[in-house]
């Protein structure tokens, strides 16, 4: 390994954190540029890292041992290539997702504030890649609060705007402190038991506990506290507020990559720490997580399809594809493990895009994400319209998208696993999802515009983010192997926790 590449794993966290200190003391107008700068660097160091990975066997494992302590006593980074594609994933789209804040912050959020904004959006930023890098089950709880609470003060953010997001950060940080609170009781537990918190050192020794009572109790309050993060139905309904009121940009970032991270948590968590405790964690994946992301499915489009605003429409959607996430990850197998990660990665760059794709929409209708306020910008606003159209055709899994591939996957593994029963209800859900993205595409180019019908001016950080995001989805969709072989090796890592 080269010297230098060791070192990634401190340098993805750390350099965010860092400039998330100093972007909230130095004038407001250099917010964007720092916050830009941070993120690209860490997306920079991410894809070197996964380039350095795709050339090694899938039992490969960077250990970064902070302060130079090593595990169990110190607090460890570690990599493997589970942990390296999720990081190239929340590191990318946070890149894109910085890209276009500039242009969604300008209408919502007050320019002396933009400093502290972008402060606690590097703060996400970096606490996000921290939860997904840590190796200590209690430094996760750190990095959880710091994601958690940065995202609170950036929903709180839109309450200038609209009182609504002042409500939904509430919300949002009491959920947030009972899912952390449960999380952090069930780690408690688990340190009782073995006087460790690294968590390879805790997969050694809870199978080894002779009272496994209480090692029960703790995977119960750790897998709860996870699944609250993740907005895993019944505990996701501080979602779709939280997305619909927050600025856009906010929401932009929250909906490509906060739950992502979480939802990997919550696989790593089950297949790693509790891996060797006999058939428990199987059982949980398929008789809890599965009945779970089938009426996630299910209730988050048919919710997505009376919903009359289209930003609460995509947040409603979200529960639905966070149930496609579960799904794969609920069978246990190989495949369906694949399946989850390569959702995580398109789903992502989709909703990543269409957030975008709305936000450029409503800026030139006075910020309304009602489908009545947004009739006629198709044809007003082509670029945009068009970019936002693509990451839809996506979403519904249009074959030649990288939606259709997640499908494809998705609905293979659970073949696989015998389940014809879920195949059905996956393509159903599929064909319902058709209803929810005509009634934008109807809205948008067939009904009469409100205000005439000359050309909306269309801002360039919108629609060039947009784009990118909107040719990802159509490259992956056409020649889908870099992602369907980094989630194999993803999926491998996470099947040789369970053995």
């Amino acid at each position: 390994m080269i010297d230098w590449i060791k070192h990634l794993p401190a340098i993805i966290v750390v350099l965010p954190l860092l400039v998330a200190v100093i972007a909230a003391l130095l004038p407001a107008r250099f917010g964007w540029v720092l916050a830009l700068l941070a993120t690209a660097g860490s997306s920079l160091a991410s894809v070197v890292m996964m380039t350095d990975f795709m050339t090694r066997w899938a039992g490969f494992r960077m250990s970064y041992h902070l302060g130079g302590w090593a595990p169990p006593w110190g607090i460890e980074f570690s990599v493997d290539h589970a942990t390296a594609l999720v990081i190239m994933v929340i590191s990318g789209l946070g890149f894109v997702a910085t890209m276009s804040s500039k242009s969604l912050f300008a209408n919502e959020i007050s320019s002396d504030d933009l400093g502290r904004v972008y402060g606690a959006w590097l703060l996400t930023f970096g606490g996000l890649l921290g939860l997904v890098m840590t190796a200590d089950a209690f430094n996760l709880f750190v990095f959880f609060e710091i994601s958690s609470l940065a995202s609170v003060t950036l929903v709180a953010m839109g309450g200038g705007y609209d009182k609504r997001a002042l409500i939904a950060a509430f919300n949002y940080l009491i959920i947030g402190a009972i899912g952390a609170t449960f999380y952090v009781i069930g780690v408690g537990f688990c340190y009782a038991m073995t006087g460790t918190l690294n968590m390879l050192d805790l997969a050694v020794r809870l199978p080894e506990v002779n009272d496994q009572i209480p090692v029960y109790i703790g995977l119960a309050f750790m897998v709860t506290g996870v699944m609250v993060k993740a907005a895993i139905f019944p505990m996701h309904f501080w979602l779709p507020p939280s997305y619909g009121h927050a600025p856009m940009a906010v929401t932009t970032l929250l909906a490509a990559v906060a739950t992502k991270a979480s939802l990997y948590i919550l696989v790593r968590v089950l297949m790693t720490i509790f891996g060797g405790i006999d058939t428990l964690p199987q059982l949980i994946l398929q008789w809890v997580l599965i009945p779970l992301s089938l009426m996630a499915i299910l209730l988050g489009t048919i919710l997505a399809i009376y919903e009359r605003d289209a930003k609460l429409m995509l947040a409603q959607s979200s529960i639905a594809q966070i149930g496609y996430i579960v799904l794969g990850f609920g069978m246990g197998s190989l495949a369906g493990l694949q399946a989850g990660f390569i959702h995580i990665a398109n789903h992502a760059m989709i909703k990543g895009g269409m957030f975008i794709g709305l936000g450029g929409l409503a800026m030139a209708v006075a910020g309304k994400t009602k489908l009545n306020d947004l009739a006629g910008v198709g044809r007003r606003m082509p670029f945009t319209a068009t970019g936002f159209l693509i990451c839809g055709l996506s979403l519904i899994g249009l074959p030649l998208t990288a939606g259709f591939i997640s499908k494809l996957y998705l609905i293979t593994a659970v073949i696989e696993a015998g389940y014809w029963q879920i195949v059905a209800i996956v393509l159903f859900s599929s064909a319902l999802s058709v209803i929810y993205l005509w009634r934008l595409i109807e809205v948008m180019w067939f009904t009469p515009s409100n205000s005439g019908d000359g050309r909306l001016p269309e801002q360039v950080m919108i629609y060039a983010p947009l784009w990118i995001l909107a040719l990802a989805n159509i490259w992956f969709g056409i020649s889908a192997s870099t992602i369907t072989e980094m989630s194999y090796g993803a999926a491998q890592v996470l099947m040789g926790g369970m053995t």
